[in-house]
């Protein structure tokens, strides 16, 4: 009997993966609570001990010696329910201390099942994962069955199981993939620095060297794109694109634009825009279907990105510059200077306000305030303008449209 109880602890502790000396201490609680059910003495002095090596048990009711093998049917049922619970509960605290450890990191289960959208998956010693909708890749379909990488998101413990949130679409998925597939990013020598990304559309990683001899692009990309073929295929086709890092925003923002090319870069740090030129035939590559390019590029570099064509960007100069010779005290320097400020339309200058022209451009006070009034009336001028073509084209639509069926009739 000794030997068994000792085998069934080992194989307890193995199967669930409790500490030994945690089941050790249940039993003991279990059969103390049996012995207070046999005596019907609640406050009693009882003691049970196992002895870790021999598995032989020993019991004392006020120092009295008692043979507990000898406590009937009743007693036995008691202390197997008090195990069965605490086994429970150690198995919750060790599954719950185990992948709060693991927060964050990779891991591997099998497909279980759907249950109203959300992805049941097996991780194994009886744990099953949670992966809501939200955290699935769209377009993504899975069969029970089918082995699964996925990060771990969150580890929740509530009164009846330990809920473990998985994720397919967290970004750090992709920043953990990377680490799995390019060791110069676990030996630190290639840092990812930033990453953006759209769930099973695209993603666009900045990563830097710490090494001259390693070019990071090169090395994540991988020999014949080995490496970054793996991660693609892991993500069902998602596309990937990896650029260099610079410490300098105008480089960064051109570099994240890829694959387009870029002709010019504006910087405004007072709005935090960037207003990018390209020619004609880069404008659908630059912003990407459905802008996507350019979102994740904003997203990647914290800018926020006007795309423009070099007539687009000439057109807002010259309203820019109409605009400011309307005001007494301007001249052409002071639009070079407005220029260089990263204010390249009228729109521009009246979001910006005239507290940016006088710190910075040392522009005198009154001035400042003649320049932006006279933006932002301009733009009032153009923003009706507009409407009065848009209303002017529909109102001819219109009448094609009945003439036509005028002709019709």
């Amino acid at each position: 009997m000794s030997q068994e109880l000792l085998r069934i602890v080992d194989n307890i502790a193995r199967d669930k993966n409790i500490d030994k000396e945690s089941i050790f201490v249940d039993l003991e609680e279990a059969m103390v609570s049996a012995v207070r059910k046999h005596f019907a003495e609640p406050d009693g002095d009882i003691v049970v001990s196992i002895d870790r090596a021999t598995g032989q048990v020993s019991a004392a009711k006020d120092n009295e010696q008692i043979d507990i093998r000898q406590l009937g049917r009743i007693p036995a049922q008691t202390a197997k329910q008090v195990m069965i619970q605490r086994i429970r509960a150690d198995e919750r605290d060790s599954i719950y201390a185990e992948f709060m450890q693991r927060k964050g990191q990779i891991i591997s289960g099998t497909i279980v099942r759907y249950e109203g959208g959300t992805l049941i998956v097996s991780l194994g010693h009886s744990t099953e994962g949670f992966m809501p909708k939200g955290e699935q890749i769209m377009g993504q379909t899975h069969r029970p069955g089918e082995r699964i990488r996925c990060l771990i998101l969150d580890v929740k413990e509530t009164s009846s199981q330990v809920k473990i949130i998985l994720s397919r679409t967290h970004p750090d998925f992709i920043r953990r993939l990377f680490e799995s597939e390019v060791p110069e990013i676990v030996e630190k020598i290639i840092e990812i620095r930033v990453l953006a990304r759209e769930a099973g559309y695209r993603t666009k990683v900045a990563v830097t060297s710490y090494d001259d001899k390693v070019d990071p692009v090169g090395a994540c990309v991988g020999v014949r794109g080995s490496r970054i073929k793996n991660i693609v295929e892991e993500l069902g086709g998602e596309k990937i694109d990896i650029v260099r890092w610079n410490e300098s925003s105008q480089v960064l923002v051109a570099n994240a634009l890829m694959p387009a090319k870029v002709s010019e870069i504006a910087l405004c740090f007072e709005l935090g825009r960037a207003t990018v030129v390209v020619e004609e035939d880069q404008l659908s590559l630059a912003i990407g279907k459905h802008g996507q390019n350019v979102r994740l590029a904003a997203r990647l570099t914290g800018w926020d990105i006007d795309i423009l064509t070099p007539q687009e960007y000439n057109q807002g100069i010259e309203q820019l510059t109409s605009s400011v010779k309307t005001v007494e005290g301007a001249d052409d320097i002071m639009v070079d200077k407005l220029i260089a400020l990263g204010i390249i339309t009228i729109l521009d200058l009246a979001d910006v306000g005239p507290e940016p022209l006088v710190n910075e451009l040392k522009i005198d006070a009154e001035v400042a305030e003649r320049l932006v009034e006279a933006a932002e009336k301009e733009a009032e001028r153009i923003e009706a303008e507009s409407k009065q073509k848009q209303a002017e084209k529909e109102l001819a639509q219109q009448t094609n449209v009945t003439g036509y069926k005028q002709e019709e009739d």
